[in-house]
C-alpha cells in the first residue's frame, strides 16, 4: 500500500485526476504537482471553469449533445441540412466527426450501443427519439457512424430494422484503408474490408 506523501487536499486532488481516462496514478500526480505549482495561471482558471461547467452545461433535448444551451448550438445553426441525420454513439464520437468538418447535417447521439455483456438493451439507448426525428418531412438519409465492433455492427442492424419503414436511405461509414495507411501494417479485418468495398478510380 503506497504511503500519502501530501496533504488530504493534494491527494484528493490527485485521486480525482486518475479517474479521468488517459490518466493512471502516476500521470495523475504529475498534473496535481504542475496544478499546484502553477496555483494562479492553471488550479484557479481550472477550478473556476470546471464550476460553470457544473452549473451550466446540460444535455440537448434534441441531439443528446451537452451545451450551455438547449437546443445545443449544432441544432441552432441554420446551416446545416435537416435532411441529413449522422447517428453516432456517444459524444466524442459527435465531436471526432465535428473536427473533421465532413458533417453538414444534424446529430443524434445513442447514448452508447448495444451490448448483451454490458446489459445495454434497447431501452437504455435513445432509438424512439431516433425513429421520431428520421420520420420527420424532408429527413432524406441517415449516416450510422458507429464503430465497426462486433456491438457497433449489431447496433446499426438494430437501426436499420427500426427504420426499414420510412422512405429514406440509411448508409454508413466506409471501412477500410486509412488515408496515408500502409497495407503492410494494417490488420486482416481491415484489409478485408476493404477489398470488398473497393470503389473506382
Amino acid at each position: 500500500m503506497s504511503r500519502a506523501i501530501a496533504g488530504p487536499e493534494i491527494e484528493r486532488l490527485i485521486q480525482l485526476l486518475a479517474k479521468l481516462p488517459g490518466l493512471g496514478p502516476r500521470s495523475a500526480r504529475r498534473a496535481a504537482l504542475h496544478l499546484v505549482k502553477k496555483r494562479e495561471a492553471l488550479l484557479a482558471p481550472l477550478a473556476e471553469a470546471m464550476a460553470v461547467a457544473r452549473d451550466r452545461i446540460v444535455v440537448c433535448s434534441t441531439c443528446g449533445n451537452v451545451d450551455t444551451s438547449d437546443p445545443c448550438s449544432l441544432c441552432r445553426d441554420p446551416r446545416r441540412d435537416d435532411g441529413l441525420i449522422v447517428v453516432v454513439a456517444d459524444i466524442s464520437d459527435l465531436w471526432a466527426l465535428e473536427r473533421s468538418g465532413a458533417v453538414p447535417g444534424r446529430y443524434h447521439v445513442l447514448g452508447g450501443v448495444l451490448s448483451a455483456l454490458d446489459g445495454i438493451r434497447p431501452e437504455h439507448l435513445s432509438f424512439d427519439a431516433l425513429v421520431r426525428r428520421a420520420s420527420e418531412p424532408g429527413v432524406k438519409e441517415v449516416i450510422l457512424a458507429l464503430s465497426a465492433t462486433v456491438d457497433g455492427q449489431t447496433t446499426a442492424h438494430f437501426i436499420t430494422d427500426l427504420l426499414a419503414h420510412l422512405p429514406l436511405k440509411v448508409t454508413r461509414l466506409a471501412h477500410g484503408v486509412p488515408v496515408g495507411g500502409e497495407l503492410d501494417y494494417l490488420d486482416d479485418g481491415t484489409l478485408a474490408a476493404a477489398i470488398r468495398q473497393r470503389t473506382g478510380f
